[in-house]
Parts: C-alpha cells; sequence; structure tokens
C-alpha cells in the first residue's frame, strides 16, 4: 500500500495541549457559574468537537447555551490557551524524515481553523505542512468527516494514497467514512483499545513507528 498524502491531526497527535484546554474549559464553566469536572474528565474531551463536549459538561441541549461555552473557551484560548502547548517528543524528526522522504503533509483537526496556523508557527512545525485545515466558526465542519471530505476536494487528494494519522476514535471514524486509510496512535489521548475498536488500520505508539509505517509503504 503506497501513501503520498499523510493527514495528522494536531491535539493528541503533533502537539499535547492539555494545560491550555483543561484551563480554557474552567474559565468557560466558572463563567457560567459551574463546576469543572475532574481533570480526567476534562481530558477525554480533548480531539472530539467542542460543543459536543460542552453539550455533555453542561447537560444541556441548549444551543444558546452551549454557544455562549464555545465563546467563553475561545475568548481565553485565542489569547493564552493556544500557547499552553507542547510539542510530543519526536514529532519535529517525523515530519521532517517524511517531508524529506517526498509525502505531501496536511494538517486536519477539529480545532478552529484560524488558530492553527499560529500554533504550528509557534511551535516550528507549520514549515512542514502544505497546507492547514481546521474547524468552521459556524459549526459547519466540526464533524470530522464533513472536514476530511472538504480537505481531500480542495487538495484533490486520492482517498487511497491517503493515510489519516490522529489518536481518537473520530479521526479514524472520520477516515473510513471517507475511503482513508488510518493510523491510531498511542502517545495522545486514545487508547489502544479505543482505536482497536473503532477500526483502525494500523497502530503505532511513537512519532519514530509512525515515520516508519509511511516510509516503508512509499
Amino acid at each position: 500500500m503506497k501513501f503520498t498524502n499523510l493527514l495528522f491531526d494536531l491535539d493528541g497527535t503533533l502537539t499535547d495541549p492539555a494545560l491550555g484546554i483543561t484551563r480554557c474549559y474552567h474559565y468557560a464553566l466558572a463563567a457560567l457559574g459551574r463546576d469543572a469536572p475532574p481533570t480526567d474528565t476534562l481530558l477525554r474531551l480533548i480531539g472530539p468537537p467542542m460543543r459536543q463536549g460542552f453539550r455533555e459538561l453542561l447537560d444541556t441541549d441548549d444551543p444558546a447555551l452551549v454557544e455562549r461555552a464555545v465563546s467563553l473557551y475561545r475568548e481565553r484560548y485565542a489569547h493564552e490557551g493556544l500557547f499552553e502547548n507542547e510539542v510530543y517528543p519526536g514529532v519535529e524528526a517525523m515530519l521532517a524524515d517524511l517531508r524529506a522522504g517526498g509525502f505531501r503533509l496536511f494538517v486536519a483537526t477539529s480545532k478552529l481553523a484560524r488558530f492553527v496556523a499560529p500554533i504550528l508557527e509557534h511551535f516550528r512545525l507549520a514549515e512542514f505542512f502544505s497546507a492547514l485545515y481546521g474547524s468552521a466558526p459556524d459549526s459547519s465542519l466540526d464533524d470530522k468527516a464533513d472536514l476530511l471530505a472538504h480537505l481531500v476536494a480542495a487538495e484533490r487528494l486520492d482517498p487511497a494514497a491517503t493515510l489519516m494519522i490522529g489518536d481518537r476514535e473520530h479521526d479514524v471514524f472520520a477516515a473510513r467514512h471517507n475511503h482513508i486509510t488510518t493510523l491510531g496512535v498511542t502517545y495522545g489521548y486514545g487508547t489502544r483499545s479505543e482505536l482497536v475498536a473503532a477500526g483502525a488500520d494500523f497502530i503505532r505508539d511513537t512519532p519514530a513507528e509512525v515515520a516508519a509505517l509511511a516510509l516503508n509503504s512509499a
């Protein structure tokens, strides 16, 4: 199986955003007069769309309340949270090896698109990617399957030559929906059992192993 296009999730795959994301959830919930749940609960929300997370945390289907929570979260995230983050060990070397190997690299994240470039530029990773894709403010690309479909169409990618790399079941489901091969990583926030149950085609434990799989496919 030969891949030429590699799609990377951001949170939990390229960077560890736990500090910024949990603080922003705390900020939003406090502003709404709600208590924050245990940290483990908030960490479980890293990866899925944020609106889904707030519906769960607030136990509501009220779209106005969810949008208010999202707005509060982004209020802090835009100025502080996005850089309360760190690159996973081995990620920069992985990206350098893959780019040198001739692959086209893309970011496909549920994070709001306007935050993606500043994060990757701050951590000096932007240079490795051909393009960066994230969700839209109006929630139209919150479903990652829709985001991947948009990316594939915009970049005119062949799904059969494309590999999606991410740490959560949502990455796997979205890629499978678009007939894209999946590689789940266990160093992020999804467990091996979650990735197996989702049907990931491959599972790897380190960025170096991700690079090796892709390079061996070329």
